[in-house]
C-alpha cells in the first residue's frame, strides 16, 4: 500500500522517531485507537519528510508531535488534545483541556518537548514498528 492510500480518511501523526517518549506515545495512541483513526509517521523518514514538504511544515518550530487531520495542521498542545478526543476510555476527557487558553497549554507542552530527551531520553536509530502495528504507519 501506497503513502497516497495509507493516509485516506485517516488523520496522520508525525512524530520524532529517535524519542523515547515520542515513540512511547505512538504505541499508548495506537493501544487506544482500535478504529484505527491515526496512521504514524516519523519526522525523520521518507514519509514524514514528504508529509512535512506537503503541508510546509516549519521542523525547526515544531519537531515533537505534529497532526494532519483532514487536511489541516495541529502543533504541539492541539495537536495531543485533538488526538486524545479520539481515543478509547478516559482519555477522550483531555479534549476539555482546549478551553485553556493556548499559551498556557504550549507553555507546558514546550517545557515536556525541550526537556524529552533529558527526561525520556533517546534512540540512536529512529523507532521501528513491529509487524503487528506496522500496517499503521506511512512507510
Amino acid at each position: 500500500m501506497n503513502l497516497a492510500q495509507k493516509n485516506d480518511n485517516h488523520a496522520i501523526v508525525l512524530f520524532d522517531g529517535i524519542c523515547n517518549f515520542c515513540s512511547r506515545s505512538v504505541l499508548f495512541i495506537i493501544r487506544r485507537d482500535p478504529a484505527g483513526h491515526f496512521r504514524f509517521a516519523a519526522l525523520q523518514t521518507d514519509s514524514g519528510r514528504l508529509m512535512t514538504e506537503k503541508y510546509r511544515i516549519n521542523l525547526i518550530r515544531n519537531d515533537s508531535i505534529i497532526l494532519i487531520e483532514n487536511g489541516r495542521v495541529y502543533y504541539r498542545s492541539n495537536a495531543a488534545l485533538r488526538i486524545s478526543r479520539k481515543l478509547r476510555g478516559a482519555w477522550k476527557l483531555f479534549c476539555g483541556f482546549i478551553v485553556i487558553p493556548p499559551f498556557i497549554r504550549n507553555f507546558i507542552y514546550d517545557v515536556l518537548a525541550r526537556n524529552r530527551y533529558r527526561w525520556f531520553g533517546k534512540r540512536d536509530f529512529c523507532f521501528i514498528p513491529d509487524e503487528n502495528i506496522k500496517s499503521r504507519f506511512l512507510i
